[in-house]
Parts: structure tokens; C-alpha cells; sequence
């Protein structure tokens, strides 16, 4: 019945074209509307809310949800992170399908980067630089980075999920302590694939990528 009612909610809020914000029918207004339960109102909207959908603001209503994929990152690094408990090569699926996506849409990027998405990566670099000479590059510069990189594409699925598997990955290796990567390489890296979109080489930027995740690779697999 929960799963009725929740696809049924989903239906209202297709239907009436809310936004992320715009306020859905009490719960009183929601039992007469699908004519279900009021019990069943509040278990599809609680799995709703779990879900990013809705969102219960207790004393003032419930309202469509931020609709983000952080359900999806929570899914994703908990299933890694069972698996490799378990002696799967999880962490090592995760990043392969990280780099297929950025390693794939790069040379794109490297055709058309608008000058000033290009400034941006610079200064990303120069700080990942400044942060290399303090012992760590912050993980809010690297992912800042990876959002710029893929923006001029224009596509907003796109970076979410490249941005979701960023979050898994570092969520995972975070949970179970892994080793810090070398600052100073790390810096060195990214400056190789802002360096490639600079001279608009998508070849030489393709190969900056794997490099990049090569160093990850190294440290998943000692």
C-alpha cells in the first residue's frame, strides 16, 4: 500500500507541476485526495522524504523535496563499503566507472572550454597548488575542480551524477581511512589536464585523466 501511495504522490506532483519548495496538500487534504489511510499517507511520505522527494517540515507542511541524488551516493558507498569488507574489489569498481565517465567526456570538453570555465580551472589549480605547499589538498578544491571541468557540457544530470560518484568514492575511502594521495602530486595532475584543455588537445587531456586516476588505482590495489 506505502508504494501505492507513494507513486501516487509522485503522480500529484507531476501532474500539478511543483518545483522543489512548492508546498504539497496537508495530510488530512492527502487521505481524501487518494482516498487511503492517513497511516498510509504518512509511511509513503516518510520513504518519500528518505528518498529526497519530499520534505517534512515539522509545525509547517511538507513540500517537494531537493530532488538531489544523495540517496544514490548514500546507496552507492554503503554498498562499496560492505563489499570490500567482504574482499570484493568495490573501491576499484567504483573508481572504474568514475574514470570511464571522465575519461570519456573530456576530449569534449577540451574541443569547446569557454575561456572563462577555463580561468576557473586555472584558479582551482593555483589553490590546489598553495594547499600542496600546506601538507593537503583540500577534498572542497578537487571536487569544485571536477564540477568545473565537465560545465560547459550543459548538462545537469550529467554533472550530478559525475559529482554523486566523486562523493561515493571519497565517502568510502574516508569510512575506511585509506591513505592520503601526495598532495604535491595531486596538484601536479590536475595542472597536466588544465594544461591539455588549454592547448585544446583532447588526446593529450584523455591521457592526463588516466594518469590521474592511475595514482588512485595504485593506492587501491597496494
Amino acid at each position: 500500500m506505502s508504494e501505492e501511495v507513494q507513486a501516487q504522490i509522485k503522480q500529484l506532483i507531476l501532474r500539478r507541476g511543483l518545483t522543489p519548495g512548492d508546498p504539497l496538500p496537508t495530510e488530512a487534504d492527502l487521505v481524501g485526495l487518494l482516498d487511503v489511510s492517513r497511516n498510509s499517507v504518512r509511511e509513503a511520505l516518510k520513504a518519500l522524504q528518505a528518498m529526497r522527494i519530499v520534505e517534512i517540515r515539522h509545525g509547517f507542511g511538507t513540500y517537494v523535496g531537493p530532488l538531489t541524488l544523495e540517496p544514490f551516493v548514500e546507496g552507492v558507498a554503503f554498498r562499496a563499503a560492505v563489499r570490500h569488507h567482504q574482499g570484493e574489489a568495490s573501491l576499484y569498481e567504483l573508481m572504474e566507472v568514475r574514470e570511464a565517465l571522465e575519461a570519456g567526456l573530456i576530449g569534449t570538453v577540451a574541443r569547446a572550454l569557454p575561456a572563462e570555465d577555463l580561468t576557473v580551472l586555472r584558479g582551482l589549480v593555483q589553490r590546489m597548488a598553495e594547499e600542496a605547499r600546506g601538507g593537503e589538498v583540500l577534498s572542497a578544491t578537487d571536487r569544485a575542480f571536477h564540477l568545473a571541468l565537465y560545465r560547459s557540457l550543459g548538462n545537469h544530470l550529467l554533472s550530478e551524477v559525475l559529482d554523486a560518484f566523486w562523493a561515493a568514492l571519497r565517502r568510502v575511502r574516508e569510512d575506511l581511512s585509506d591513505d592520503r594521495p601526495d598532495p604535491e602530486v595531486t596538484y601536479r595532475q590536475h595542472l597536466e589536464i588544465v594544461d591539455a584543455l588549454e592547448a585544446g588537445d583532447g588526446d593529450r587531456a584523455v591521457e592526463a585523466m588516466h594518469r590521474h586516476f592511475d595514482g588512485i588505482r595504485r593506492r587501491l590495489t597496494e
